[in-house]
């Protein structure tokens, strides 16, 4: 009963027979392969536009590099409170982009609150040098807290973004998980609602290794490939990541895995909404499920062979914690089975 992270999961058998095909013979490096190139194509036939594509290592250096790609001296870019590039990079996009700052946004569950936006753009006048200026938005899809941005969401985001003229960024760790959430397409989700630098995540949902920084801005293609080499994320032997990209696409995988995560997500919030010795927190809309459970349970679950984590009450949860409870936090994968989750809804049945 593996919840606590999706990265817990290993890779999909797909994604490990085409690693393996990939590991003879020799290929052009530094991501000039025959490979790497028909996996670039595939990026922009996905997404419906020539867009130009950037493998790396790590989201923490896709969500970087994408702030990066727009620095300015004194930039400001504009998050979530509870954001990944807020709460758990450790400072790389303020490292990597030579001292820009990252301004918190509340809202509610994980998801920035346009208005709120566009009060605290607001507060940084561009002229005026002692505060800093604003540089980019960043929004995360699905949320910190399982919660997805539907297309009117992005929309208003996007809208008050172009308004005070700075790029929108989406860190897509869990982008599959979300556009299944939706059922619409990676091009309604992203450029056509004026997303200019996406942080593409494969790792989360099948693959061993694979996040790229797809950009929408081809203008900048090529200030971004410096600024990817001088990061330390060229990778040599990249033909590696385009293969497990090659497989993640193949017949749509990468779109069934992420179904059948947020499938798994929606039994165990069922169960949980079942159960009566934990509660559910608020409703997941992709991989990520919430409850609030006391302490000594969580222990005796826990001791049961489930792994999960305790997590912070997220900004707009108005739900009761009582002094021996708390929110924890459930990550179903691509690995998840229905059996896993039907032996811990019987262990919190009560």
């Amino acid at each position: 009963m593996f919840f606590a992270s999706d990265n817990w999961a290993g890779a999909h058998p797909n994604i490990v027979a085409a690693l393996s095909a990939a590991a003879g013979g020799f290929a052009t490096a530094y991501g000039d392969s025959a490979l790497d190139e028909t996996v670039y194509q595939r990026f922009s036939e996905i997404f419906e536009r020539e867009v130009a594509v950037f493998f790396v290592a790590t989201g923490t250096a896709a969500n970087s590099l994408s702030l990066t790609t727009f620095n300015k001296p004194g930039g400001i870019s504009f998050a979530h409170r509870e954001s990944h590039v807020i709460e758990d990079e450790c400072g790389a996009p303020e490292y990597f982009s030579g001292g820009s700052r990252l301004h918190a946004v509340d809202g509610p569950l994980g998801k920035i609150d346009a208005p709120n936006l566009d009060r605290a753009i607001g507060r940084f006048a561009s002229e005026i040098v002692h505060w800093g200026r604003p540089m980019a938005v960043s929004i995360t899809q699905s949320t910190e807290v399982g919660t997805v941005y539907g297309l009117d969401d992005i929309d208003a985001i996007s809208a008050i973004a172009k308004q005070h003229s700075v790029p929108l960024h989406m860190d897509g760790a869990r982008f599959a998980n979300a556009l299944a959430a939706l059922d619409t397409t990676p091009a309604e989700m992203t450029w056509k609602r004026g997303v200019d630098v996406l942080s593409f995540g494969g790792t989360k949902n099948g693959c061993w290794c694979a996040e790229a920084i797809v950009l929408f801005d081809l203008d900048r293609a090529k200030e971004l490939a410096f600024l990817r080499k001088r990061a330390a994320q060229l990778l040599s032997k990249s033909r590696f990541v385009a293969a497990q990209f090659e497989a993640y696409f193949k017949d749509g995988l990468w779109l069934d895995t992420a179904r059948h995560a947020n499938a798994m997500a929606a039994r165990l919030a069922a169960a949980i909404e079942d159960s009566a010795t934990a509660k559910l927190a608020w409703l997941p809309q992709a991989n990520e499920v919430f409850a609030v459970i006391k302490k000594t349970e969580a222990d005796r679950l826990q001791a049961a062979g489930a792994a999960f984590y305790d997590w912070h009450r997220p900004h707009g949860f108005d739900g009761h914690i009582g002094e021996d409870e708390l929110l924890y936090r459930f990550v179903t994968s691509f690995a998840t089975t229905t059996e896993e989750v039907d032996r811990f809804g019987q262990l919190i049945a009560g």
